[in-house]
């Protein structure tokens, strides 16, 4: 089984046992002000019709309280909470079961909607839209469908990743919000209101420590508080200051812009194993003995988000940004390479391959016409030689030889 990590966004089990801590009413819910406003617009305007919400999309990074919020609702509707995850609904007669056994304005919560079963969505379309059920009847010539009414109900769907839901279903949610990742301000409130609650005393810069390292995620200062509480018990006296927090987080091996192990020893392989990159997904994934679905779905969006890691069509690639943060010597050319990579990945595909085929060719005439300009070595930018590519589709006549020339500018990509 892998081992958890202290900042990953997902619930773990502590969280499941713990939830006393989640607000239970909107005006107790921390952050996220503009879907907060929104809702209670919509949550009043409702129970003033007494008509069910509208059904609900919630949608961004795990750990932002997308559950919490459908609590909320629920609690805010005066109905009662149903839930389940997109995994758990397998065939279209679960879904089924879970509808006809609602009451009339229940909440019914999927978690992770994206991973439903195309038939189970088919199920739900109708459901959503006319409160009903279309069930088939039997097999073959003598098969059939009938129609069954279900309550009036709230759909409440939640998801990571928003892509992956198919059109028909996306365009059923009347209110769709993103979660934002929260600034530390939020996440010292959320962090002092979470230990008033454990009965943990905590001065305002030892919040403040514990919120700067929490990646901008609630779930992950919520677990931190508790591991932070460990040493401040053991060490001091069960008071969190700023000095037992700093201490117990460099313990944790969670520096400060929330960092652990793992994703210091990714961006460290990428710098020195590979020079800074480009370097695949599958040869980093084996090179650090990990997934690349590990990768991409949990490490990748925080260093992307800040800045330390670059994605491009030929591999990732270590900033400028992330050699100063490790304090590690960035190579001589990682500006040339980065403004290359960025020219290169404006170039149209099938230019790219007509400019290749004509120099595979021997068509010399035709590799002048597709000659570029790319930042040389020492800042200027250089000619290519014939036949050589690197520019962006959209070439313009050049002066001498009638030549097609294309160049980049590099100033603003680094400091």
């Amino acid at each position: 089984m892998e081992e958890e990590r202290l900042v990953s966004p997902g619930a773990g089990l502590e969280e499941i046992e713990e939830s006393n801590i989640r607000p239970v009413r909107l005006l107790d819910y921390i952050g996220q002000s503009k879907v907060k406003e929104n809702l209670e617009v919509f949550i009043k305007a409702a129970r003033q019709r007494r008509d069910p919400l509208d059904h609900v999309l919630l949608y961004g990074p795990p750990g932002l309280g997308k559950t919490t919020l459908a609590n909320i609702i629920a609690a805010e509707m005066g109905a009662q909470l149903r839930s389940t995850s997109g995994p758990a609904i397998e065939r279209p007669g679960d879904l089924a079961a879970i509808l006809t056994n609602l009451e009339p304005m229940d909440v019914l919560f999927i978690d992770e909607i994206h991973r439903l079963n195309s038939s189970v969505e088919e199920v739900l379309y109708p459901a959503m839209e006319d409160y009903c059920l279309d069930i088939m009847i039997g097999k073959g010539p003598s098969a059939r469908t009938i129609r069954m009414d279900v309550p009036p109900f709230t759909l409440v769907g939640a998801t990571t990743r928003a892509g992956r839901l198919s059109a028909p279903l996306r365009g059923r949610f009347g209110v769709v919000n993103r979660l934002e990742y929260y600034h530390v301000d939020d996440l010292v409130t959320i962090v002092t209101r979470a230990a008033r609650i454990l009965l943990i005393e905590i001065e305002a810069e030892g919040a403040k420590e514990i919120a700067r390292r929490a990646r901008g995620t609630p779930r992950i200062a919520n677990r931190l508080l508790k591991r932070v509480r460990d040493f401040a018990q053991v060490n001091n006296h069960n008071v969190i200051d700023h000095e037992t927090a700093k201490d117990a987080m460099d313990r944790l091996e969670v520096d400060e812009l929330g960092l652990d192990a793992v994703d210091r020893h990714l961006l460290l392989a990428i710098m020195q194993k590979f020079g800074g990159g480009p370097v695949g997904l599958d040869t980093l994934g084996a090179s650090i003995s990990e997934e690349t679905e590990t990768i991409e779905d949990v490490y990748e969006p925080y260093l992307l988000q800040m800045g330390l890691l670059q994605r491009t069509a030929r591999g990732r690639m270590a900033t400028a940004l992330a050699y100063q943060y490790l304090k590690q010597a960035p190579p001589a050319d990682i500006a040339q390479r980065a403004a290359q990579l960025s020219f290169l990945d404006d170039l149209g595909e099938d230019t790219l391959h007509g400019a290749i085929s004509r120099a595979a060719t021997g068509d010399s005439a035709s590799a002048e016409a597709g000659a570029v300009e790319m930042p040389g070595a020492d800042g200027a930018e250089g000619q290519a030689s014939k036949g050589e590519v690197g520019g962006s589709g959209n070439a313009k006549p050049g002066s001498a030889g009638g030549n097609s020339r294309l160049s980049v500018s590099r100033e603003g990509l680094f400091d």
